[in-house]
């Protein structure tokens, strides 16, 4: 345990402007089960690989682990957190999909947060699926407009009589005018 701040501030004879709090260089791992909470392990050590190994190790075991990094009088910083249950599961599910037959996960795959709980098979899908969708939407787009064509073509061939004679003649008497214009404006 590193002295407290009234026990470091005692008389040296000579000022040397360093820093004399002790183990600043001490590295600590927490590791904790699910199935066991309240029996969690703590490794302390002065040695930054055997921690990096430790925390390797626990996350072989499916242990949640968090890395920390001395800050003096007894205050830790966390480094890293590692969800080795997680991982195992994550390894477990992949292997079991190698024996499906499926391919293997892409190697720069992240799943985001919102997807964190399904693998990436299930995005794949998905996307196939969406791309399916979209398939179908522009197939049905498609024929409603050859549909619209056909009714065009169709109306300009029964109307084709009547559009290739010149307009007829009407007698301003006979003109249709609108009903809503008063009498002035006529």
């Amino acid at each position: 345990m590193s002295p407290t701040p009234k026990q470091a501030r005692q008389h040296r004879r000579k000022a040397v402007p360093t820093d004399r709090t002790k183990n600043v260089t001490l590295w600590r791992v927490e590791a904790s089960w699910d199935h066991r909470p309240d029996d969690p392990v703590v490794i302390r050590t002065p040695d930054k690989k055997r921690a990096r190994r430790a925390v390797d190790g626990l996350v072989h075991k499916g242990a949640y682990v968090i890395f920390q990094e001395h800050t003096g009088w007894d205050t830790w910083r966390t480094v890293r957190e590692v969800d080795g249950a997680a991982l195992l599961a994550e390894r477990d599910a992949e292997q079991a999909l190698a024996a499906a037959g499926h391919p293997p996960t892409p190697r720069a795959y992240r799943p985001d947060a919102e997807d964190r709980h399904r693998t990436w098979l299930a995005r794949m899908d998905a996307r196939a699926e969406a791309g399916r969708r979209a398939a179908e939407q522009a197939a049905r787009e498609q024929a409603e407009a050859d549909a619209r064509r056909r009714r065009l073509a169709a109306e300009a061939r029964r109307h084709a009589r009547a559009l290739m004679s010149p307009p007829a003649i009407v007698r301003p008497e006979n003109r249709q005018r609108a009903r809503h214009i008063t009498g002035a404006q006529r």
